[in-house]
């Protein structure tokens, strides 16, 4: 008898231990996202509780998008080449001296 209520308590316990892990799963994400300030932390939140209905398809998805995101270099796409800038600054000069020389009148 004592066996029967032992059993029956390590399948609850083991239930539980089930079913808070994969909803501690779930949220592993969303904690990623808060940690890193990222913008959409909160649609990352909602898309792990959506998770928990597709079986967890979409989670490596979240994961990724979570770990793009850097509060210290945004996304990481930018290039802060110096040459770069240089060259966009002489462009923009260029092109406000062709603007000038297209209003003034011709000579």
């Amino acid at each position: 008898m004592f066996l029967n209520y032992f059993a029956l308590g390590v399948l609850v316990v083991v239930f539980l231990v089930i079913f808070y892990g994969i909803i501690i799963l779930h949220d592993i994400p969303y904690l990623i996202a808060k940690k890193r300030n990222h913008p959409h932390a909160d649609a990352i939140h909602v898309a792990g509780w959506v998770s928990l209905f597709t079986l967890h398809i979409i989670w490596p998805f979240l994961w990724i998008w979570a770990t793009l995101y850097r509060s210290d270099r945004g996304w990481g796409m930018q290039s802060h080449n110096p040459d770069l800038i240089e060259l966009q600054q002489r462009v923009a000069g260029l092109e406000k001296k062709l603007a000038e020389a297209k209003s003034s009148p011709a000579e």
